[in-house]
């Protein structure tokens, strides 16, 4: 296992292969002149230019009726283009562009989620259910993921505080644990993840009910793509994008810290809480900068993903590079 830091990412690392192939080419036409402020306007305007390949998108279909939710950024969202064809889904493939090739024959509809455990009114909630039980708010969240990229996502859900206040949590409750669905016959990639599966995530319970924390069910004007998480999947945004579980099966409310498919994985890499946190570096990269899909220009990282206002309190008391 590789314990020291490697170098920073390449452009290669947070960018579709035939980009990352496109630029090369772009750089092999300047190689062997001198790097001009020319040349770099330049790449800029080509970096900018290029674009994710377009593809066939899945059955997903118009929401209507949907609000303006609060806590949403001012920045610019990335194109719906971007965010359903450079996904982290391993179920699908563990290629960036896999999950919208491989996932176009997902079947989603019957689909219940069922909220157990810790609860006084346990039950299973469908898909025409958890539609009604909320007006549905549009929040254009930021993203962070651990591999140093970032994106921009109008979301479509709403708190998931809603789901958990109706099945009642226990004076036992302290954790929500998540559960994706799984089925190889649907997933015949899911033996080369190299992850256990079915996908498990969790939060604390405080963390669930944070108004933050978004079931959601669609984005930018519609259902959510099948490699996106259809048909429900959470969103927690100050945390690296792999706590935000997709097809969701299973909510389950717990007394102690549930097993997380990437804290299990390799626990030295992805720790329980997964927060944003720009002082805490992964082992093989740093997590102070990101690229923001599409771009080429290095962001700062922002603490709890500029979500403070919002959650800090919740760690409040906590050493945050133990508890990472």
């Amino acid at each position: 296992m590789l314990t020291r830091k490697a170098p920073e990412l390449t452009y290669s690392d947070v960018t579709p292969k035939d980009v990352y192939l496109n630029r090369r080419k772009f750089l092999m036409g300047i190689a062997g002149a001198a790097v001009t402020g020319a040349a770099v306007i330049a790449y800029k305007k080509f970096a900018r230019a290029v674009s994710l390949p377009a593809g066939p998108n899945t059955l997903a279909s118009k929401l209507t009726g949907v609000i303006q939710g609060p806590y949403s950024t001012d920045e610019k969202p990335n194109t719906l283009n971007d965010v359903t064809h450079y996904n982290n889904f391993y179920e699908f493939g563990t290629g960036k562009e896999d999950p919208a090739q491989n996932a176009q024959k997902f079947v989603t509809s019957p689909w219940a989620v069922s909220v157990e455990g810790e609860v006084s009114k346990p039950r299973k909630f469908s898909m025409a259910e958890i539609m009604k039980l909320a007006p549905l708010e549009q929040r254009i969240y930021r993203h962070r993921c651990v591999e140093a990229w970032s994106i921009v996502v109008p979301w479509i859900g709403f708190p998931l505080s809603v789901l958990i206040n109706l099945v009642q949590p226990t004076s036992r409750a302290k954790y929500v644990a998540f559960e994706s669905y799984y089925d190889v016959r649907q997933m015949p990639l899911g033996p080369d993840a190299g992850i256990s599966l079915p996908y498990a995530e969790g939060l604390r319970l405080d963390e669930a009910m944070n108004p933050l924390a978004l079931l959601t069910v669609g984005m930018y004007d519609q259902t959510l793509a099948n490699q996106d998480g259809a048909p429900v999947r959470i969103v927690v945004p100050w945390k690296y994008g792999f706590k935000s579980a997709k097809s969701l099966v299973k909510i389950k409310v717990v007394d102690s810290q549930p097993a997380t498919t990437w804290n299990e994985a390799n626990a030295q890499e992805y720790g329980f809480y997964s927060n944003v946190n720009p002082n805490v570096d992964h082992p093989r990269w740093s997590q102070a900068t990101e690229r923001r899909l599409g771009e080429f220009r290095k962001r700062s990282t922002l603490m709890f993903n500029g979500y403070g206002d919002q959650v800090a309190s919740l760690y409040n008391g906590m050493d945050l590079k133990k508890y990472y």
